[in-house]
């Protein structure tokens, strides 16, 4: 399954895309980034069995244990792509929201997305070492 990160705004080159990059190189399940600008362009359309999860600050908080048996369903149930969304400054109206299969937010404080992308690829290594059985993430 493709995990997919499709975020508003340039990274560039930063603390956070050296993070991002950190992580992205460890995932052993395929991966992929999609910046799109601040402001306008469209979401590329979503292929058949894919899965959207938005970043959101009224999503669930998950623990990681629980995120990756997420991902290990949809991944085990056919899902060929599961894409995370990160907004903009403004986040998401309540018709993107709709849309979503899923939103998460990382705690109840407000973070740049900056750095939600980076903690969303850590999280997203994290669920991977998971599943895999790595003794990376000691739980409790």
């Amino acid at each position: 399954m493709l995990l997919h990160i499709i975020a508003r705004g340039k990274i560039g080159r930063s603390p956070e895309a050296e993070l991002v990059d950190r992580y992205a190189k460890r995932l052993t399940m395929p991966f992929k980034i999609t910046e799109l600008p601040d402001r306008g362009g469209k979401l590329p359309p979503a292929p058949p069995a894919c899965v959207t999860v938005m970043l959101d600050e009224k999503g669930r908080q998950l623990n990681s244990m629980d995120f990756a048996k997420r991902i290990e369903g949809w991944r085990d149930s056919g899902k060929r792509e599961c894409r995370f969304l990160i907004g903009a400054a403004d986040g998401f109206d309540d018709t993107e929201r709709d849309d979503a299969d899923l939103l998460i937010a990382f705690g109840a404080m407000t973070w740049p997305h900056m750095m939600a992308r980076a903690m969303l690829a850590e999280q997203l290594w994290r669920a991977c070492s998971i599943l895999a059985g790595h003794p990376y993430h000691r739980e409790g």
